[in-house]
């Protein structure tokens, strides 16, 4: 049976005992209903990047939910908290010894299910630090989920790593490359943080590895690289380009993630809103004028103010307002059953909701 996204609330929704695996383990019955262990053990969920937006709302809804065991979260500063069902250990990735200490919480805490959303947001400057966090950090947690015998491991990336492309088909499934520039950090660090998971996958019998690709998150309370964007009065766009654009809204990517946890679905899948806008059409929509500037102009001036930290994110990102990177969402619709409450438009006017009572300072910025 499928989550009927638009027929019910979304807490209702989420601790719903409709939800039903696709495939794989069989679950147990209890006083709580159905627990997703393969020894009826109620489910021990590890988030690895706890604090982050995705991590913190994924934790609420674990919290609500009859058939969670325990959450332990990890974090650089986790802090103790007064719910009944977490456990919160401060954790920093870019520690040589993390694999260790997370092998150890782990095992303690018998975890079966690793979530690792410990991932930026936006681009760094700091790249060597981003690329422990990132691509080391990954490794760690992927030592220690072996170590600690996880049974599924469940990973955040994005649709970006395609790459913007003129020879880019109109939609992009999971079997195509990866090809975004993998020069640019930002990029090769979640490229390979996939990489390691996937070996995970190869190398421990039995395990379900999951790996959901997210369409630029965006919606009231998100704040990322393209928040910041379509935050601008004035906002940047490359002369004579107008690609296709799309987007997932914070709640369904929220959704895909507890989806994933409670079904057995290994493989990669693309977490998308139905439809697609061109960025003339999206800037309009978010009440903003654009500034269109030829992109040889716009190269050089981004390269030149994130090199003196001005700039929300380096010039590789200019790709992405002159070509198509717009994903395939069939997949994860035919395999998990996901479906996207929020069309990308939908997700569009909520965050344009949202940020014109912050333009008038009637609501705070995001804070994560």
């Amino acid at each position: 049976m499928y989550y009927d996204w638009r027929s019910k609330g979304y807490r209702a929704r989420m601790g719903s005992s409709d939800a039903r695996p696709e495939t794989g383990t069989t679950l147990a019955k209890g006083r709580s209903g159905l627990v997703g262990t393969r020894d009826g053990r109620a489910r021990v969920i590890a988030v690895v990047g706890a604090e982050s937006f995705l991590g913190s709302n994924l934790i609420g809804l674990l919290e609500e939910d009859p058939r969670t065991g325990r959450i332990v979260a990890l974090d650089l500063h986790a802090k103790p908290t007064s719910s009944k069902k977490t456990r919160a250990y401060p954790m920093d990735l870019t520690d040589p010894k993390a694999d260790a200490r997370l092998a150890e919480i782990l095992s303690a805490e018998r975890v079966d299910t690793v979530v690792h959303v410990g991932f930026l947001a936006a681009p760094s400057h700091a790249t060597a630090w981003a690329h422990e966090l990132e691509s080391v950090g990954t490794r760690h947690v992927m030592v220690a989920a072996r170590h600690a015998q996880a049974e599924k491991i469940v990973l955040w990336s994005q649709t970006i790593l395609y790459g913007a492309h003129p020879t880019n088909p109109n939609f992009l499934t999971e079997r195509h490359p990866l090809r975004a520039a993998r020069r640019e950090q930002y990029f090769a660090d979640k490229i390979e943080a996939e990489a390691e998971v996937q070996r995970f996958g190869e190398r421990v019998a039995g395990s379900v590895v999951t790996i959901l690709r997210t369409a630029p998150l965006l919606g009231p309370t998100v704040q990322n690289y393209l928040t910041r964007f379509l935050a601008r009065r004035m906002v940047p766009t490359m002369m004579g380009f107008d690609p296709l654009v799309q987007f997932v809204h914070e709640i369904d990517a929220i959704a895909a993630f507890k989806l994933a946890i409670d079904r057995d679905v290994p493989g990669i899948f693309n977490i998308v809103a139905d439809g697609v806008l061109p960025l003339s059409t999206v800037i309009k929509l978010a009440g903003r004028v654009a500034a269109p500037i030829p992109h040889p102009l716009a190269e050089t001036a981004t390269a030149v103010a994130w090199m003196a930290q001005l700039a929300d994110a380096p010039p590789s990102f200019l790709k992405y307002l002159r070509f198509l990177c717009v994903a395939d969402g069939k997949k994860a619709w035919d395999t998990m059953g996901f479906r996207p409450a929020y069309t990308t438009r939908e997700a569009l006017l909520d965050f344009t909701s949202a940020q014109r009572l912050r333009d008038v300072h009637l609501l705070h910025e995001p804070t994560a």
